[in-house]
């Protein structure tokens, strides 16, 4: 408390007694899988599809990523991270972004230059008529560490390609990788084991004029681990760790791989277990996994029953894929319709909240899809977890399907997993101000005020079952949760509970006849 020396009015500013939670987003997806160009397994985010274009590239044949994406934004989606873990032609991580395959070298008929303890090379360009380009080392001596420079692409006096980049080779930005992954004009390869920062210099280097001859090497076949990654490194899903954003993770590419032969169904399970492994490790997002293409309503369901290890409330599964219009053939595509669904739950948690299923809602872009789905065969496919995606006369495409892949009850329903991880997430977030709090009644006694009137909201948002709050939800923080060993112990214990609505899948009219006459009025 303030002391007053002399008379007079005082006005001070004190904490209320209630610090309101606020709900957390809901629908930021992750799209991991193949383009043109753009960082490589650098998680970079895009908040519509024209950011997507320039960093990534547009609809190109043999990924589903851009179709992916572009479906996710079209259907109500707002932000994405797109971790790019290679190109169209190849795989390894050791590939160029302009366009040639990742593992590919291009052999120009001049020698390579030496950069320090680097060797550089020029990349063909059609038209360069045997012309120089100039690399420049640029100190920053003083802005950053020692192993710090930058790297410059010139012709003439004009600047083409600058690169702040690192000597260290486990650095982020290790000066072999940028100029891999960004550039379009040279190529730069190590050329001692012990590498070090080049000096202030500028070396010249022949550009080819005529097209490079390519070589491309047994490792430019995608493999699981390209879209596992690793966590030390932040490749794959290991780069998703650190975004605290993400909700939902789709890997649409996964099936591009599978269809070209570099991955098999035992990969494919493979990495979709790493998907279900990450989601629920993090605790607070969803796996969209999408099935092998071709398959009839049968062998789904037996493929799904080989899949018997994917038992998780934080995956759900989608069949059949959609046909969309895809401008880089003029041609209709069927593609993988996890970024799509995405884009639903995105819309849904918009337009009704997080927890209303997402289901019985328009798939937009969507024209036709590769199969269709009776009735007959989903009375065998939903018990399985498998989500529907039907076609009905005058109301369009549809997702026909609400569920997990979880095996248990309480957690069957993709609405109730989603609403639980949003509850948890906000009520952590928003009561952050807690610890090394006095650990006493009075705080007990906050606790309960505040998340009790988070609930109210929630309740009356139509998010819970009840006709009255007490019906809704309970919260408990007092000596019982707290006894005086826990209370010793550092701990604050506050009991949770809430009766989350349940989506009414099965709607039941029943109908029976009755002899009309003169009691013929209906009462309630």
């Amino acid at each position: 408390m303030a002391t007053y020396l002399s008379p007079g009015v005082y006005v001070e500013e004190v904490a209320g007694g209630s610090r309101p939670i606020e709900g957390v987003g809901t629908s930021v997806a992750a799209f991991v899988g193949l383009a043109p160009s753009g960082p490589l397994h650098e998680p970079v985010l895009v908040s519509n599809w024209a950011q997507y274009v320039s960093s990534f590239g547009e609809f190109t044949e043999g990924s589903y990523l851009a179709h992916s994406v572009y479906g996710f934004f079209s259907n109500g989606g707002t932000a994405a991270y797109i971790v790019r873990v290679g190109d169209i032609a190849g795989a390894g991580s050791n590939g160029s972004s302009n366009g040639s395959a990742r593992s590919a070298r291009a052999i120009a008929p001049g020698e390579p230059v030496e950069l320090g303890t680097f060797r550089a090379q020029a990349l063909p360009r059609e038209g360069a008529n045997g012309g120089q380009l100039t690399l420049e080392v640029v100190d920053t001596a003083g802005e950053g560490p020692e192993d710090r420079f930058t790297l410059q692409v010139k012709e003439g006096d004009r600047v083409l390609e600058s690169f702040d980049v690192s000597a260290r080779k486990n650095a982020r930005n290790f000066v072999v990788n940028q100029v891999r992954q960004r550039s379009k004009l040279i190529l730069l390869e190590e050329n001692a084991p012990q590498l070090a920062r080049p000096t202030n210099q500028a070396v010249q280097v022949q550009v080819p004029s005529r097209p490079a001859e390519v070589a491309r090497s047994n490792s430019s076949a995608l493999s699981p681990a390209e879209f596992l990654g690793d966590t030390s490194e932040r490749t794959g899903f290991g780069g998703l760790e650190a975004l605290d954003a993400v909700n939902v993770v789709a890997v649409p590419d996964l099936m591009a791989a599978y269809e070209r032969g570099d991955i098999d169904l035992d990969g494919v399970k493979a990495v979709q277990l790493g998907m279900i492994s990450h989601c629920e490790l993090m605790g607070d997002r969803m796996a969209i996994l999408d099935s092998p293409p071709g398959l009839n309503a049968r062998q789904i369901r037996e493929w799904r029953q080989d899949t018997a290890g994917y038992d998780s409330s934080q995956a759900a599964l989608y069949y059949p894929w959609i046909s969309v219009f895809d401008p880089a053939t003029g041609k209709k595509q069927n593609v993988p319709p996890s970024g799509h669904m995405a884009g639903v739950w995105a819309r849904n948690d918009t337009e009704r909240g997080v927890h209303k299923a997402p289901a019985n809602e328009v798939v937009r872009g969507a024209v036709d899809l590769e199969l269709q789905i009776t009735r007959g065969e989903q009375d065998l496919l939903n018990p399985q977890g498998i989500n529907c995606i039907r076609t009905f006369p005058g109301r369009g495409i549809r997702i026909w399907g609400a569920r997990t892949l979880s095996s248990d009850p309480a957690w069957r329903y993709l609405n109730v997993r989603r609403y639980f991880d949003y509850l948890e997430e906000s009520i952590l977030l928003g009561t952050q101000w807690v610890v090394f709090e006095p650990n006493d009644e009075a705080l007990w006694a906050r606790i309960r005020r505040n998340i009790s009137a988070f609930l109210v909201n929630e309740w009356r948002a139509g998010a819970l079952f009840g006709s009255r709050a007490e019906e809704a939800f309970y919260v408990k923080c007092d000596r019982d949760t707290n006894p005086t060993e826990s209370v010793d112990a550092g701990r604050v214990v506050c009991q949770i509970g809430v009766a989350p609505v349940k989506p009414a899948e099965f709607v039941v009219f029943q109908l029976a006849q009755f002899t009309g006459g003169g009691a013929g009025e209906l009462s309630e």
